[in-house]
């Protein structure tokens, strides 16, 4: 069969369909466009999906690649699903689990985005790439823009991780720090795309693909639990692409039969209280939200004001039971602390955000202890060393060091 069963692209909103073999942004009604695969004609099985290269592209028949020889890899995916034995009793949720996205190329779960999205831009002729990002977007994007031969051109708030910075630059992109947040920089990539020829504009849900890569966790997860799935996923959502692509390849796997009928996992939205729109129009019961104001939160890569797909991350969440809270910067810091302690893992501050949002809702009922957790821990801590003050004595060449327990 095809290397990919990519038929069309579908506006969840108007449900208009678009040619999947040019280059597209937005549905004309503007809502995000979601690439279907001809799923009834998808022969392949799991046991060979099994024998396969471990990265993501493994799933090659419902990703949007049309040929091996456009696909641009760093060697991304199939990062560990990890028991959290200690944490989880202390939290009182025993079978806890993280995905922990840190190991992927760049650090962060964008780079599964960057994968999917640079290969097919190739693929269709764009020249060059241009985003606004609050930072590991970019960079991942840079980098694998510069795998593929492609320009790239990046844009970031001035307050953005100071690593993604140098990723940005040592790939060749070009860069700019703005004095503003992710939209005011959104809003200077769309004027200069607009002047520029062969630049496709790659901002979160802008194009099709970058879900396409993102979602490859959902199918992680489920093989990982042999062909199973969790009962909670909790997700720390800022765009919301992730959240969006583990719903739709659940949704996926249900129809391919790789996973079994019945109730998917309860979908969790996880904010910072400093930017939490999606918490509440949650609340409200609302299908879209309204702009944060004063957007601000330690966890950088959260700080979104207004996702353009936050009908989609509403829609994850409401159809599979799940919910959306807010965590303060305060529980997020010490719930990193508190993981690192008990089981030697340094999470970034959207994962850790993660974990405070488990630890609330264990603490409210809303999650047992019976319930199997997946966290998605999406970034390296070391990639935030602001996060963690370290306070040490320095002791002279010839000092002592105290003896133990003083």
């Amino acid at each position: 069969m095809a290397y990919s069963a990519l038929s069309h692209l579908d506006c969840p909103r108007c449900h208009l369909t678009h040619d999947a073999d040019r280059v597209q942004g937005l549905c004309t009604c503007g809502s995000p466009l979601l690439a279907r695969y001809d799923l009834a004609a998808t022969t392949v099985t799991r046991d060979e999906i099994a024998g396969r290269e471990p990265t993501l592209w493994r799933y090659h028949e419902v990703l949007p690649v049309r040929s091996a020889a456009n696909v641009v890899t760093l060697g991304e995916g199939m990062t560990p699903l990890l028991p959290l034995p200690t944490y989880g009793e202390q939290v009182g949720v025993p079978g806890l689990l993280m995905k922990d996205e840190g190991l992927v190329p760049t650090g962060s779960f964008k780079a599964r985005g960057a994968a999917v999205g640079v290969s097919k831009a190739a693929e269709l002729g764009v020249t060059g790439i241009a985003m606004p990002t609050n930072g590991n977007a970019g960079a991942a994007w840079a980098l694998y823009a510069a795998r593929a031969g492609l320009r790239s051109l990046i844009a970031m708030p001035v307050g953005a991780p100071a690593i993604t910075r140098a990723e940005c630059q040592v790939s060749g992109a070009e860069l700019y720090l703005v004095d503003g947040l992710i939209s005011d920089a959104g809003k200077l990539i769309r004027d200069a795309v607009a002047e520029r020829g062969g630049y496709q504009d790659v901002s979160t849900l802008k194009e099709p693909y970058r879900i396409e890569g993102k979602k490859t966790m959902g199918y992680e997860i489920a093989e990982q639990l042999g062909w199973r799935v969790p009962d909670v996923i909790v997700y720390p959502t800022g765009g919301g692409v992730g959240i969006i692509g583990i719903h739709k390849a659940l949704l996926e796997m249900r129809e391919l039969g790789w996973i079994p009928d019945g109730e998917l996992p309860r979908l969790v939205a996880v904010q910072a209280t400093g930017c939490a729109p999606i918490v509440d129009a949650f609340e409200r019961g609302a299908r879209e939200s309204e702009p944060a104001v004063g957007a601000h939160t330690i966890a950088f890569g959260i700080t979104v004001p207004k996702a353009l797909g936050d009908f989609l991350v509403l829609d994850a969440v409401y159809s599979t039971g799940g919910a959306a809270i807010a965590v303060s910067d305060e529980e997020l810091l010490a719930e990193q602390g508190n993981l690192a302690r008990a089981e030697g893992t340094f999470v970034c501050p959207e994962g850790a955000a993660c974990f405070a949002a488990v630890r609330k809702l264990r603490g409210s009922g809303w999650l047992s202890a019976d319930d199997e957790v997946v966290v998605l821990n999406t970034g390296a801590g070391v990639k935030y060393p602001e996060t963690v003050e370290v306070s040490a004595p320095v002791l002279a060449k010839d000092g002592a060091i105290p003896p133990q327990g003083r």
